[in-house]
């Protein structure tokens, strides 16, 4: 299936461009700052929603990873009573706990998938314009190839979610609430017990909520983790000093990239995350801004990640 002039209408064109990639200012794996070049490229104006993954899966009858029984082989060090369909599912804690344990905060919930976010007893109902959530990379992978998308690079959905401000700390600018004005879905209060609710919100909001960045695109950081086709690398490449320009299109497409972490599934690929979600917070992960980056499993669902798709090769003037 190819996207058709009807989906390009739902989506912005992000004209190609050189920009500074990463930040010298926050993580240490959004370093080092490095010139990139990206091609013109069409991306979806808000992350994929409940309604759109929906009509997905009645066209398809797709199963997505969180709904699918666990092979106990992937997982040898895993405790055998998790090993059923299930995803991570976020719970406020009653007050304050050690920030070196997501296990707080984090839990495996059976049942938990994209129509249970929060797992048995949740659903979707009335969030049908919110991002979907409880989707690993396959089951975003499998969403854009039927939509005749693709996921984006972390560099070109870097270069989008800036919006043209190049080296700015967030997609809107230097300063985190211009005029008083929240411009994302981020967590405020002290992170995981107190949460403000300063931006109207607790969990995911609907798309669209916030002001759109200079690209015309919605949700580019706060509310979900974004995916991208990119394999995880603890640092950015550093460009070569006689470089005549900058990398023209960059991607990790090597599994071998990501490394080797501890724990169950320490085995599994990482891909590149982005974008930070409603659960980032200042005093725990100031993550909702362009350069940040992490690593995220493949087989991973979580009520903070989603995705949105891109569509290459096609000019503004083949719309």
């Amino acid at each position: 299936m190819s996207a058709t002039r009807h989906q390009l209408r739902q989506m912005q064109w992000v004209p190609g461009g050189t920009f500074s990639m990463g930040s010298a200012d926050f993580y240490p794996e959004e370093r080092p700052v490095h010139q990139v070049t990206v091609d013109g490229f069409w991306m979806d104006a808000h992350p994929v929603t409940v309604a759109e993954y929906r009509r997905f899966v009645a066209a398809t009858r797709y199963v997505t990873v969180a709904q699918r029984a666990l092979d106990p082989a992937g997982y040898p060090d895993a405790d055998p009573a998790l090993l059923v369909p299930g995803a991570l599912v976020f719970h406020r804690t009653a007050g304050p706990v050690d920030l070196r344990d997501f296990r707080n905060w984090w839990a495996y919930v059976p049942g938990a998938d994209w129509q249970h976010p929060g797992g048995p007893g949740s659903d979707c109902r009335g969030r049908e314009r919110h991002p979907v959530t409880q989707v690993a990379y396959e089951d975003a992978e499998a969403y854009a190839a039927w939509a005749g998308k693709e996921l984006p690079t972390e560099a070109e959905w870097e270069y989008a979610a800036r919006g043209g401000l190049d080296r700015a700390v967030f997609a809107w600018g230097d300063e985190f609430t211009p005029g008083g004005r929240m411009m994302a879905n981020t967590w405020q209060g002290q992170f995981p017990w107190q949460n403000l609710l300063i931006d109207g919100y607790e969990g995911t909001s609907p798309v669209g909520s916030f002001p759109a960045n200079g690209y015309g695109l919605f949700d580019m950081t706060g509310n979900v983790w974004e995916w991208t086709c990119d394999y995880f690398t603890p640092r950015h490449p550093r460009a070569a000093a006689a470089a005549c320009c900058a990398p023209r299109g960059p991607r990790v497409d090597s599994p071998a990239a990501s490394g080797s972490f501890a724990g169950p599934g320490a085995q599994l690929p990482r891909r590149v995350i982005k974008g930070g979600s409603h659960l980032c917070a200042p005093s725990y992960c100031l993550r909702y801004r362009p350069a940040a980056r992490q690593g995220e499993a493949i087989d991973t669902a979580t009520c903070h990640l989603g995705f949105r798709c891109v569509v290459r090769g096609t000019s503004p003037a083949g719309r």
